[in-house]
């Protein structure tokens, strides 16, 4: 049972971890936008990049030991 309650906690930190990446990342637009806004408010410069795995990797990597304590939990119960 702790192996699982285990799982849960760091997959859930590691989800969290890279929400928290996504969101305060930066302003969406503001001073550092390099062309007036139009009609959006996103910045042109603003790309994918930060869902990336350079971004992201601890996260990933809290939700795959998560996961690999998750199934090894539930392997040993009878």
């Amino acid at each position: 049972m702790f192996l699982i309650g285990f799982g849960v906690l760091l997959a859930f930190t590691g989800v969290v971890y890279m929400a928290r990446a996504a969101i305060w990342r930066g302003p969406l637009s503001g001073q550092n936008s390099f062309r007036p806004l139009g009609d959006t408010l996103e910045p042109p410069r603003r790309s994918m990049r930060f869902l990336g795995l350079g971004t992201n990797w601890p996260g990933l990597l809290l939700v795959a030991v998560g996961a690999v304590l998750l199934v090894a939990g539930a392997l040993s119960r009878p």
